[in-house]
């Protein structure tokens, strides 16, 4: 049987490339989407070739601007050319606010910039990889069918009222994962929502003397941040199908941040 291919958003650094090495641990082929850095593609490409089960496992850098329709269908193209097929999509890639604005100052073009790339983006790409699937049913190498995975974030629940937009844009992903999940649940296609907290990347270098703080104050019950590893660890469960009897569930990759405590 030949390998499955999981196309990864955003995966050439931070969460993306933890989910794209724990999947090359699996021993799947990889399409590794970036948006521009090219060298960052190549980086995360041969640390997975590294890390990988088979030598011939292949991982396939691919370039496309989410917000954009043609780039996304270019993007397709281009993995169904290399492997042929897509047996699981995870949709990570995401942009902070250029700038953290109060949300009674934040900027249309703000808005419009995060909310495009954070959601419209990985919306319809879903809607094109759906698709395919529904015209290739029951094709999948992945245990269980086909895996559609919703990156969003604690914002989901969790008020920045100095980046509204990226709350918003993580919020209404979240019920994207809803939508899709009754969608497709009858089509051989599972569909999960993963949750991360407080996760050490580059989108939060700047502030990191903050949580530290936070974090050593108790924000987070497990005291520690979350880091790409522990993703790439929950996306890689549900493509190996640890959860059969499950779709639209949500995993909550956060040290218990979202427990409620007195």
């Amino acid at each position: 049987m030949s390998r499955p291919v999981i196309l990864v958003t955003g995966a050439s650094r931070g969460l993306g490339r933890g989910v794209a090495l724990s999947l090359a641990k699996e021993g799947y082929d990889v399409a590794i989407h970036y948006a521009s850095n090219r060298a960052a593609a190549d980086e995360a490409a041969q640390l997975c070739r590294d890390a990988a089960l088979d030598k011939a496992q292949r991982f396939f850098p691919v370039s496309a601007q989410l917000a954009s329709a043609s780039e996304r269908a270019a993007m397709i193209d281009a993995v169904l050319g290399e492997f042929g097929c897509i047996d699981g999509l995870v949709n990570n890639a995401g942009i902070a606010p250029k700038v953290r604005a109060d949300i009674t100052e934040a900027t249309e073009e703000s808005f419009d910039e995060v909310i495009a790339v954070n959601l419209r983006g990985p919306y319809f790409l879903s809607q094109l990889v759906a698709n395919w699937w529904l015209a290739h049913p029951g094709k999948s190498r992945l245990p269980g069918g086909y895996k559609l995975v919703f990156v969003t974030s604690m914002s989901v629940h969790t008020a920045s009222v100095n980046r509204g937009e990226y709350c918003i844009a993580k919020a209404g992903l979240s019920m994207a994962s809803q939508l899709w999940s009754v969608r497709l649940a009858g089509e051989g296609v599972q569909v999960f929502e993963v949750r991360p907290g407080i996760m050490k990347t580059d989108m939060t270098a700047k502030v990191t003397d903050k949580y530290d703080k936070l974090i050593a104050e108790g924000l987070v019950p497990q005291l520690r941040w979350g880091t790409p590893e522990d993703l790439g660890l929950s996306v890689a469960a549900l493509c190996r199908g640890d959860l059969p009897f499950s779709t639209g569930a949500v995993i909550d990759v956060d040290g218990g941040f979202q427990l409620r405590r007195l």
